[in-house]
């Protein structure tokens, strides 16, 4: 019977135990031998026409077997050589012990949904009947790294209508001993109103003088104009963006000084004092919240006066959004948006007490980014609307930029 006939005796074969509810992956599955079967003969034809231009005397010499892995199962793979060793498979190169890249697809896949090595190598044998090292999989998943390296260093947009920012910390092994370090994420609103995370950094600390590095590394990317930052409350965090975004708009979270006000109020008090600083917060203009303001201060100014205080401090910074339509405020007023990306970061690392270095927790972030931004295909709601509120607040400043 001639190879041909054999590889279709097989194909009728395996469609046969198909109908028989054989599994087809795996240890026991139909389709790890018709792999093989069909890998060797492509093997051998690339033999034959490498023999058939060889114009020497060279000819067969025997096979070299290796174990090769694929999504069907692991198989003995019997690659043809030649006595004069010019061979060389292009099918199946000869160090090469994966059939396609499907299954680093698949490891990278597991891992960018959080999954420990550990749960990795088990998916792997369950439904494959694969065995992986710690080793391999680190292999696989550093294949990240350049790619990482190059997305951090990529240009980007001359102007985002909308930044925010914020910072992360996670605990990374250092001169052993594990040492907290922050993550710096910056996300933003493009032009199109599509989602996109602009840059992750990783420094010893938060603070604003980092932040001041981080905002100079967006303008050597290319960055000119940020219309509206919006930032948590660290201190001189502001004043660094107008350093190197001198007419960017500054807001200030709501939600975070809602959250630092509330660790000051007695608890007795809390309900009451949230219900007088909600007239503050939402209020209709600016102007009203200001007489919230005022009318909070006469309240609650004497039992409460370093809360009061810190609400007038940061006024200018916290009131930007009132002089914006609805559809502004709702994007602005808060840091939410990238917050959401942390409480992602928070899910694929939660099984993770610390790191053993930076690179394994970047790169570990980077496949969630990566991830996440699968779904960031389409714009925020009313984004035509706010862009066009947006352009005539800042005029001038979107022209160049829109087909208008």
């Amino acid at each position: 019977m001639t190879q041909k006939n054999n590889i279709q005796f097989d194909l009728d074969k395996a469609l046969e135990e198909l109908k028989a509810g054989k599994p087809m992956n795996g240890k026991d599955g139909f389709l790890t031998p018709l792999i093989k079967q069909l890998t060797e003969a492509a093997l051998q034809a690339e033999q034959e026409a490498h023999l058939g231009e060889d114009s020497t005397a060279n000819r067969k010499n025997g096979y070299t077997s290796k174990t090769v892995k694929t999504t069907a199962g692991s198989f003995e793979l019997d690659t043809p050589r030649d006595r004069a060793g010019t061979f060389e498979p292009q099918l199946i190169k000869k160090n090469q012990t994966h059939l396609t890249d499907d299954l680093e697809r698949k490891i990278l896949a597991l891992y960018a949904h959080g999954n420990s090595y550990q749960s990795i190598r088990e998916h792997l044998k369950d439904y494959y009947d694969l065995d992986f090292s710690n080793g391999t999989l680190n292999a696989v998943t550093d294949k990240l790294l350049p790619e990482l390296e190059s997305w951090r260093e990529r240009d980007l947009d001359p102007v985002y209508p909308i930044v925010w920012l914020d910072a992360i910390h996670y605990k990374i092994k250092e001169n052993g001993r594990f040492v907290s370090k922050a993550i710096y994420t910056i996300l933003a609103l493009n032009i199109e109103g599509k989602k996109e995370l602009l840059g992750l950094y990783l420094s010893d600390s938060e603070g604003a003088h980092y932040w001041l590095s981080v905002l100079t590394d967006l303008q050597n990317r290319g960055v000119k104009d940020i219309l509206i930052a919006c930032v948590d409350g660290l201190k001189g965090f502001p004043e660094a963006i107008e350093t190197i975004y001198p007419d960017t708009e500054v807001q200030l979270c709501i939600i975070h000084q809602i959250r630092n006000s509330v660790k000051y109020i007695g608890s007795k008090n809390q309900k009451a004092f949230m219900a007088d600083l909600k007239a503050v917060y939402k209020a209709a203009t600016k102007n009203a919240a200001e007489i919230a303001l005022n009318d909070l201060e006469a309240k609650w100014g004497k039992q409460y006066p370093v809360v009061i205080r810190s609400w007038r401090n940061k006024w200018d910074n916290l009131s930007v959004y009132f002089k914006y339509p609805e559809d502004v405020r709702k994007a602005i007023y808060t840091t939410n948006a990238v917050e959401a990306v942390h409480r992602q970061f928070r899910r694929l690392t939660k099984t993770k007490g610390g790191f053993a270095n930076e690179n394994s927790l970047l790169k570990l972030l980077y496949a969630g980014v990566l991830n996440a931004s699968e779904k960031w295909t389409h714009p925020v709601q009313n984004w035509n609307l706010t862009l066009s509120q947006m352009a005539i607040h800042f005029e001038g400043r979107l022209d160049h930029y829109l087909d208008l």
